[in-house]
């Protein structure tokens, strides 16, 4: 269980997030939506332990803010909206930097597989900076995924945290990513991915928490968050829903009066 209670956090003189308490669940795909601005990758980053926070925030039971960073990485895998990397890496390498912080630094299988996984199996020798941006990004994924790589461990459910990760992806590439962290979840980990793209939420997504002005103004299932009341006001513009038969909530772009 990931579980945030009354999470304050303050950059400089800026209070970024106020008050803020939700729960996710091992088993389950956590999206945090929201406008530019509104906390999403602070509060990411404080779930992961990069960042301080007033308030309380725990992982399996284990408090993220007095925990080691190995303790933390056993548990969680994360991938940052964006990496620089300074040294010319191919992309196996910086795979194997996930495999190299996890349980699973013994099998050197794992980062071939998960080249495979994201569709970059054949780019293993490639110079990691000569990728483009959404390559980049997969190879990212792919070095969180051997991290936790068995979404169940001994210690209890596994952890990705995504920032993002279908920013930078075509259409096919983000329908394979969200089918990743889908699978990870229905395996029994958990999953928590910053996302602007709702449609993609309302897909995969079990749950979303809506922010808006540093706060937290909604947490459900994508059908009771996505209301055109919600989003209007989270987004600061006339916003309609739509709805197809079997389906889930969908939003199309559109000039509303």
């Amino acid at each position: 269980m990931l579980e945030l209670e009354h999470v304050n956090i303050t950059l400089g003189r800026r209070q970024v997030l106020r008050d803020v308490s939700l729960r996710a669940r091992p088993g389950t795909l956590t999206a945090i939506v929201g406008p530019n601005g509104s906390g999403k990758t602070t509060l990411l980053r404080a779930m992961t332990g990069e960042i301080a926070y007033h308030g309380s925030i725990t992982l399996n039971g284990l408090d993220v803010a007095r925990a080691k960073a190995w303790q933390l990485a056993a548990v969680r895998a994360v991938m940052a909206q964006e990496t620089q990397l300074a040294f010319p890496f191919t992309v196996l390498e910086v795979i194997r930097l996930g495999l190299s912080m996890g349980e699973n630094a013994a099998a050197q299988d794992l980062p071939q597989r998960a080249l495979a996984e994201v569709d970059l199996l054949y780019h293993a020798a490639r110079n990691y900076q000569d990728l483009s941006g959404g390559e980049r990004q997969r190879v990212q994924l792919a070095r969180a995924l051997v991290q936790v790589w068995n979404p169940v461990a001994t210690a209890g459910a596994r952890w990705l945290f995504l920032d993002e990760p279908v920013a930078s992806l075509d259409l096919g590439h983000q329908l394979q990513v969200m089918r990743l962290a889908r699978r990870f979840a229905d395996a029994g980990g958990g999953v928590v991915a910053v996302m602007h793209d709702l449609n993609l939420s309302a897909m995969f997504c079990d749950h979303l928490a809506l922010l808006a002005g540093g706060g937290v103004i909604a947490t459900g299932t994508p059908e009771s968050v996505l209301t055109d009341t919600l989003l209007s006001t989270a987004y600061d513009c006339p916003i309609r829903t739509n709805q197809l038969p079997n389906s889930g909530p969908w939003l199309l772009p559109q000039a509303v009066a």
